[in-house]
């Protein structure tokens, strides 16, 4: 057994997330994406945890279902705290199985000072570690997963406030942590020749602000569609594939300034050093220079670091799962169209290569050129199979700027 889940997203009660992220627009977006399990999010959230309640119908398995798509009690959490004489800034995703789960974990976060009716991704002035020994204490299976782990800001490993390993961070509850979660500016070939990571499961969900948003990047897993299905998985790197942006596609993937334009390789920082050479304010250093810094010659010598293969997944040598980089199909309608992701006609043609292939994993993953031509244009079916087999073209992305991945013919 397989499934296809996205368990990172936001609802709309989290800080700058779109008001759309209702359970009925989510719902009906998995469907068109090809998605199996949905995180609910932000279920700290006064609010929306009593929405969840009302809405969501129990499976008996600790899942919930609602419309025809699955769903896990998920969220994610800010963690702010000093700590060896730095500010620390982590993203954590955090599973739990029921809701009287949810209600101690949210009683006990309010205790701690955390204001949980402001924002549906709580600040918490509690470390890493400390919040995970609080939820196992509350409930042994609930699951962490440091999120979007290189991203400078938020990110474990991230320039600005994270840390040079897991253990520094989580200290005695690392043993607790068996996954982490890529992040859009970064794949799983970029963590792969990291020994102390060789035993964590990587996931990768796609952090969605707004529903069109919602699986962008996806994990697969093996095994039984269930929370302990879920459990499982993660502990036992049980993942049939995942699904990735071009991590260049990331506004977090080349260092830079994003108000004096300026877009630097990790070779370009180091030469020309740190700061931003029009203004002299520090630039935001990003994955790809955090990676190369991090990845010792030793390391990188011992392991692959992925090739792709006849039908565009990239495959370890190591015996790690492999993962494909596609570019969502309303950016290659749009790019094809030349027209804006959101427009009329962009949206009209994704609804009907959607309904008559079954989904946009379908589409972007397994439709030959024969079929893609018989219900699209020549050139947006040259550039779905573009797309899949890394036949693009990119500008990266840098300081919160998105990057472009351009893929048509």
């Amino acid at each position: 057994m397989a499934y296809t889940a996205d368990l990172h997203l936001h609802s709309p009660f989290a800080y700058a997330c779109s008001k759309n992220l209702t359970l009925e627009n989510v719902s009906a977006r998995a469907k068109a994406k090809g998605i199996d399990l949905l995180a609910t999010a932000d279920f700290t959230h006064p609010k929306w945890r009593q929405e969840l309640r009302a809405k969501l119908t129990p499976r008996g398995d600790s899942l919930f279902s609602f419309k025809g798509i699955d769903f896990l009690l998920g969220t994610e959490v800010s963690c702010v705290y000093p700590q060896d004489g730095q500010s620390r800034r982590v993203h954590l995703l955090v599973f739990v199985p029921d809701f009287a789960t949810v209600d101690r974990l949210a009683e006990n976060l309010a205790q701690s000072g955390a204001k949980l009716e402001s924002d549906g991704r709580p600040t918490l002035k509690m470390s890493a570690r400390d919040f995970t020994q609080m939820a196992l204490d509350i409930n042994s299976e609930t699951v962490i997963i440091p999120a979007h782990v290189w991203t400078p800001w938020y990110g474990v490993f991230g320039t600005k406030s994270g840390f040079d390993s897991l253990e520094e961070c989580f200290l005695d509850m690392t043993p607790q942590i068996h996954a982490i979660e890529s992040g859009l500016s970064s794949d799983p070939a970029m963590i792969w020749p990291i020994d102390e990571l060789s035993d964590k499961t990587i996931v990768s969900f796609s952090d969605a602000h707004s529903p069109a948003k919602l699986g962008r990047e996806l994990t697969v897993f093996q095994g039984e569609l269930s929370y302990q299905g879920f459990v499982d998985a993660l502990a036992n790197q049980r993942v049939e594939f995942t699904v990735e942006f071009y991590p260049e596609e990331g506004k977090y993937h080349y260092s830079g300034h994003r108000k004096c334009g300026v877009r630097q390789t990790p070779e370009e920082t180091r030469s020309q050093g740190n700061r931003c050479p029009v203004c002299g304010r520090p630039l935001t250093l990003g994955v790809l220079h955090r990676v190369a810094s991090r990845y010792t010659l030793s390391e990188m010598e011992n392991h692959n670091t992925g090739a792709t293969n006849a039908i565009g997944f990239v495959e370890s040598g190591q015996g790690r799962p492999p993962f494909i980089r596609l570019v969502p199909l309303l950016e290659l309608i749009a790019d094809s169209l030349g027209r804006g992701a959101a427009t009329k006609g962009v949206v009209t043609q994704y609804n009907r290569l959607v309904q008559e292939l079954g989904s946009e994993i379908n589409v972007l993953i397994s439709a030959g050129l024969d079929v893609l031509e018989k219900v699209a244009e020549e050139n947006l079916a040259q550039a779905i199979l573009n797309a899949r087999m890394s036949n693009v073209s990119v500008e990266p992305g840098f300081d919160g700027v998105y990057g472009k991945v351009h893929a048509n013919p």
